[in-house]
């Protein structure tokens, strides 16, 4: 997580991939950026070329930001196996309007949390249309060395919407975004 504070108090936070500490680090960036003398007018999140990562750390990420509302559910082919992800008041989201770059290299985890911030009406995502990478999947270790890769669910957005195959759609739809 790299970041950055402008002139006129906006703030600019890149997260690159979600890895185990990517939530600490956000925190910590949040802190330093977002001061009580001088806080934030608005805030850039930047989550172009973001493969992913850890599931919970989309989840955490994008519990920095809600203080309410589901972040994510996962389906799986069972009837019983929906499982809704919901965002807890932490005390300390920032409350300023925020803006996602995203684009077609943003997928997985990056998608879960442009869904969540945009569907809740905390973001607004400027970009390309992302990856489309909204399962979970485990690996199965076979005797001959091989291995089975098993689609166990699928991610969808608070709004209900598959992650899979589709992508998340930007609000501000931008040619190229570096």
């Amino acid at each position: 997580v790299k970041h950055r504070k402008f002139p006129d108090e906006i703030g600019y936070i890149r997260i690159s991939s979600f890895q185990e500490s990517t939530t600490d680090e956000l925190k910590d960036a949040l802190e330093t950026i977002n001061g009580p003398d001088h806080p934030l007018r608005g805030l850039v999140v930047d989550l172009r070329n973001n493969p992913g990562g850890l599931l919970d750390q989309a989840i955490s990420v994008s519990d920095q930001f809600l203080k309410t509302g589901a972040i994510v559910s996962t389906k799986g082919r069972k009837g019983n196996s929906e499982r809704i992800y919901e965002a807890e008041d932490n005390g300390y989201e920032p409350d300023c309007p925020i803006i996602i770059l995203i684009n077609g290299g943003s997928a997985s985890a990056s998608e879960i949390v442009a869904g969540a911030l945009h569907d809740n009406g905390r973001a607004i995502l400027l970009g390309a249309q992302t990856f489309g990478k909204g399962v979970m999947q485990i690996i199965i270790p076979l005797r001959d060395g091989s291995a089975l890769k098993l689609t166990t669910s699928k991610y969808f957005t608070p709004s209900g919407e598959s992650i899979q195959a589709k992508g998340i759609t930007p609000d501000i739809a931008v040619d190229y975004v570096k």
